[in-house]
């Protein structure tokens, strides 16, 4: 397993902007999903109960394999590992990921998903930084010094935030990053007279809420806007290629496109989790993968207001 890291950044103060929306660009592109059975117990899976460890130890097996655009999760309702591969994996590696299905037949089942996942970095309207737009998850505090949350595949490469492309008004530094891994980074609010309201939208945000799957969730980001959906899995693992593998995942059925990563998922006036990556779009329709609030929250010390 990759070993997850986190790195302190030290940085000029600077000034930040932001009421909640603050775009990252990481959607997983790609649409649908085309079923394409790997045995059997592919097509049969919602019948087919597994052995106790065996989709723990199909998690292993196909994480070993190292093949970039591919997620798993394990269906606690069916006891079984499901793995998804995008359009970027070869025959070759899926007749590999076949092999490990075959030898996991009552614990693992296998589709093939259109288009390609991946983290995507651009422009938009919310926060940016030498190249890249992302999109601020949640406002939040320690004592009386304010940030907001985004994607670390964001914040991992990027040390001042600021208002416009133009670079003219200094949002922020970045003040912690944790990706690969993780997907989270920490901005600090340096400059007071910039609102930082604690709210998603119109929304005022209270607190924060344990994902479930069957939840009913919505979306926020700055290309997209608002879409809902429900959640559909928890503890996924996304492979983005390049080493760069995320674990502990949310997963749903809401679309996203490039801009909106960073943004947040919440239920009512809940915070739930901060959008790391998907497939589709919001055309078609997608796939989207949250990073869970809580552990960034209690990693840095943080609270939302």
């Amino acid at each position: 397993m990759k070993t997850r890291r986190t790195t302190m950044r030290r940085f000029r103060p600077t000034a930040c902007l932001l009421s909640l929306l603050v775009v990252a660009v990481l959607t997983v592109f790609g649409t649908g999903s085309a079923a394409e059975p790997a045995t059997d117990a592919a097509t049969a899976g919602t019948t087919t109960v597994a052995a106790p460890d065996a989709p723990s130890r199909a998690a292993s097996a196909v994480e070993s394999l190292g093949v970039p655009g591919t997620a798993w999760y394990e269906d606690r309702r069916t006891g079984t590992l499901r793995v998804h591969a995008d359009s970027t994996v070869t025959d070759t590696d899926f007749a590999r990921l076949r092999q490990v299905a075959a030898r996991f037949a009552d614990g693992m089942t296998l589709e093939r998903q259109d288009g390609r996942l991946r983290t995507l970095l651009s422009g938009g309207d919310a926060v940016y930084a030498s190249g890249l737009r992302c999109s601020a998850g949640v406002n939040v505090r320690s004592g009386t010094t304010h940030y907001f949350i985004t994607a670390g595949h964001c914040t991992d490469t990027a040390s001042t935030w600021y208002t416009t492309s133009a670079q003219t008004t200094a949002i922020g530094p970045t003040t912690s990053s944790s990706f690969p891994g993780n997907d989270f980074g920490v901005v600090r609010y340096a400059n007071t007279a910039v609102p930082h309201p604690g709210t998603i939208g119109t929304v005022d945000i209270t607190g924060t809420a344990t994902a479930y799957v069957g939840q009913s969730v919505c979306r926020r980001g700055a290309t997209t806007g608002v879409h809902c959906g429900v959640v559909t899995a928890l503890n996924a693992t996304v492979n983005y290629g390049g080493g760069e593998i995320v674990y502990g995942l949310i997963q749903t059925n809401i679309c996203a496109e490039p801009g909106d990563s960073g943004g947040p998922l919440y239920a009512g006036d809940k915070i739930i989790g901060i959008l790391s990556g998907g497939s589709g779009n919001c055309a078609t329709g997608g796939t989207t993968y949250y990073q869970p609030i809580q552990e960034v929250l209690a990693t840095h010390g943080l609270s939302v207001y």
